[in-house]
């Protein structure tokens, strides 16, 4: 089936293709630089293993090492991605100068100098995060610690990631969402569930006296369940988080990760909750299996679901800002970049190829039968082609074109990193 039919078959169900096409090219995703060298960062300073509930499994071959290396690998996987791109940058990404180093807390904006230079090459936005985890100084909690000087240090790392984050935005000329976010928690009961938490609220609160253009700068807060170390006890907890962002909404938003509930859990349902009550979210978009795994994203039965949601509750109108998040080091991760992009994007075009008006009358007006019928034929509505001719205008390769370009890649350059 061409395009052309398959916009005649989307027409009967009401829906203009040309017009989705045109409307997803605005959409900013924000593809994450930790996915290419599994979340290992630049520091030349001490580090410790990764810590805070984050781990990632495989040793496959061609891990980016250098800010070169990182930078030339997104760029194979940007040259295969449609549409419009932001980069997410972890502030244990910082790059220095031969023989420069700073600790967390006493980073600056130039430390990032060169990343902005390769966002403006390409013209991207960046978002950014302070890095809460691998690190001496957690003790091993960070901004609830009952040590006063660990505390100072993270908070001192916080407020020097507010102010690269308003550098980012002013550089770049688009709204940096910082995403604060920490691993605190117990592995097993705690024996004072409360202090923790009254800590990690005064230290946000002093983080967030920062100055800053929240027009231009996005502090969010960001929840967990449970991590590996942490799994009887998180002081950034959904409650905290949402209710944090909630009682602070002249200051920051809330940010969901799909990973960073129970299982039972879906963000696709917290999502038109949310923006009932918030004039902007985040959100952090993985795949997890039995837990926070951070796999690569599918076009799954959630993710469709999730950009439903983001589609039908006008997220697309700057409700909603949209970020990946995973980090499989068992496979070739331009390939997982790359994947994990155009999946989102896939599940996004979908979700514009919906009649949402009509679907909203047929519940509305309690024709739940025919409800259900339009749904399910909708699931069989040519996509694909609407989807290569997505790609086509993008100027990126359709599916079944663009992996041999990563094999390509493999064998030329990332297969020589030893």
């Amino acid at each position: 089936m061409s395009y052309e039919e398959s916009k005649k078959a989307y027409a009967a169900f009401g829906v203009d293709t040309d017009a989705a096409l045109e409307k997803l090219k605005t959409v900013p995703v924000s593809l994450h630089c930790w996915q290419g060298d599994d979340v290992r960062g630049f520091g030349t300073g001490p580090s410790k293993p990764l810590t805070g509930g984050i781990q990632t499994t495989g040793n496959y071959p061609g891990r980016a090492r250098t800010p070169e290396e990182l930078m030339a690998d997104l760029d194979v996987a940007l040259s295969l991605c449609p549409g419009t791109k932001k980069i997410n940058i972890h502030a244990s990404y910082a790059i220095f100068e031969a023989g420069e180093w700073a600790d967390r807390d006493k980073l600056e904006p130039k430390h990032f100098q060169k990343w902005v230079d390769f966002c403006k090459t390409r013209g991207l936005g960046a978002d950014f995060n302070p890095t809460f985890f691998s690190h001496p100084k957690c003790d091993p909690l960070t901004l609830s610690s009952p040590n006063e000087e660990t505390r100072r240090f993270w908070i001192g790392h916080g407020k020097a990631c507010v102010r690269i984050s308003q550098y980012l935005a002013q550089e770049l000329g688009q709204p940096c969402v910082m995403n604060i976010w920490t691993g605190d928690g117990f592995k097993d009961i705690p024996g004072d569930r409360m202090g923790p938490r009254v800590r990690y609220k005064e230290a946000i609160d002093e983080i967030l006296s920062e100055p800053y253009d929240f027009r231009l700068v996005k502090p969010c807060m960001e929840s967990k369940v449970f991590g590996i170390g942490v799994e009887a006890y998180t002081a950034g907890s959904a409650e905290f988080a949402l209710s944090y962002a909630a009682f602070n909404r002249d200051k920051c938003i809330p940010l969901m990760d799909n990973g960073h509930y129970h299982p039972t859990e879906v963000v696709s349902d917290k999502i038109p909750a949310l923006l009932a009550f918030f004039p902007e979210i985040a959100l952090h978009v993985t795949r997890p299996i039995r837990w926070d795994s951070d796999h690569v994203v599918l076009y799954d039965d959630e993710t469709r679901e999730i950009c439903r949601e983001i589609v039908r509750c006008g997220g697309l109108e700057g409700r909603v800002n949209i970020a990946l998040d995973y980090f499989d080091a068992s496979i070739n991760r331009v390939s997982a970049w790359t994947v994990g992009f155009r999946n989102l994007q896939k599940s996004l075009l979908f979700a514009l190829l919906q009649p949402n008006e009509a679907l909203k009358a047929l519940q509305d007006s309690g024709n739940f039968t025919r409800l259900m019928v339009l749904q399910e034929e909708l699931k069989t509505a040519p996509l694909g082609e609407v989807w290569a001719e997505y790609c086509r205008r993008c100027g990126v390769p359709g599916d079944g074109e663009w992996f041999q370009t990563v094999e390509t890649y493999e064998s030329d350059v990332l297969g020589k990193r030893g």
